[in-house]
C-alpha cells in the first residue's frame, strides 16, 4: 500500500495543509507495475468493485474497442481514471474492450475501501471527477479530428493533439516520444494501415512529420502547419503535396 497523494500530488491541491496529514494516512492504495503489453484491466476493475476504478500513475495505454470486427482506439496516460461500467450497453451490438500498455506503466487500484477511507475529503473525489471529464473532452477532440475528410489532415491534427500532452519541444518543432505504429494511428482516426503509411510518407516528403516507431517529430509550428493543411484540404487541390512541400518551417 502506498500513499496516493504522495504519488499524484495534484489530487491534494484543494486540501488545506492542516488536514493533509490525515488525508495522506487514509488515501493509500495498492499499486501495480506492468511492462508493455496486454493488461487485465477488466480484472482490476472487478477488484475495484464500487470504488472509483483504476488510476494511471505512469505510462501510456491504448484502449481498444471492437465492434463488428472493427477496432477504434483511445490513448490515455498519467492521471487518467479508468472506471468500471455503470450500465450495460445495448445488447444489439457486441462490444469488446481491451487495454494495452505502450510503455512501462504503473496503476493505483481505487476500490470501495479506498472510497470509504477518503469520504471525509470530497476534494479528492472532485479531483478524480475532473480527471474523468478531461478524458472525455480529449476523446471528443479526437472524434472531431477523425471527421476530417483528408487523411493527411487527420494525421497531422492527431499528432499535434497527442503532442499537446506527451510532446517535448525541440529545435524546429516538437518530438512525440510515444510508440505509435501505423496500425494504431489508423485506429485512432478511422483509417486503414496501408493508407496511413502512404499518408505519412507524403507528410514526411513535405517535411511536416517524420519518424517512426518510438518517436515522431512534428516540424514547424502548430497553427502555421494546421492552417496550411486545412487550406489545401478545402481547396481539394491536385497540387496539395507540392504546396505542403513549401511549408518546411524552421
Amino acid at each position: 500500500m502506498q500513499c496516493l497523494l504522495d504519488i499524484d500530488v495534484d489530487l491534494a491541491e484543494e486540501l488545506d495543509a492542516q488536514v493533509l496529514r490525515a488525508a495522506r494516512a487514509a488515501a493509500v492504495s495498492v499499486t501495480i507495475e506492468t511492462e508493455p503489453g496486454r493488461l487485465p484491466v477488466a480484472e482490476w476493475l472487478t477488484c475495484a468493485g464500487a470504488g472509483p476504478g483504476v488510476l494511471v500513475l505512469d505510462g501510456v495505454l491504448a484502449v481498444n474497442v471492437r465492434v463488428a470486427g472493427r477496432i477504434v482506439s483511445e490513448l490515455i496516460g498519467t492521471g487518467d481514471l479508468i472506471q468500471p461500467s455503470t450500465h450495460r450497453y445495448e445488447e444489439m451490438l457486441s462490444c469488446d474492450v481491451g487495454c494495452r500498455a505502450l510503455l512501462p506503466s504503473r496503476f493505483a487500484l481505487l476500490d470501495g475501501a479506498f472510497a470509504k477511507r477518503v469520504r471525509f475529503w470530497p476534494q479528492i473525489e472532485h479531483a478524480l471527477l475532473r480527471r474523468a471529464a478531461l478524458r472525455h473532452a480529449r476523446l471528443n477532440v479526437q472524434r472531431a479530428v477523425a471527421a476530417q475528410p483528408r487523411l493527411e489532415v487527420r494525421l497531422a491534427l492527431l499528432l499535434w493533439h497527442l503532442a499537446a500532452r506527451w510532446g517535448k519541444v525541440e529545435r524546429g518543432g516538437v518530438r512525440l516520444p510515444v510508440p505509435l505504429t501505423h496500425q494504431l494511428l489508423g485506429r485512432l482516426i478511422g483509417a486503414e494501415r496501408p493508407s496511413v503509411s502512404h499518408a505519412l510518407a507524403r507528410l514526411a516528403h513535405a517535411g511536416l512529420v517524420t519518424g517512426q516507431g518510438d518517436a515522431w517529430h512534428l516540424h514547424g509550428h502548430l497553427h502555421d502547419q494546421v492552417a496550411s493543411l486545412l487550406e489545401c484540404a478545402e481547396g481539394h487541390s491536385e497540387g496539395m503535396l507540392a504546396t505542403l512541400g513549401d511549408l518546411r518551417l524552421a
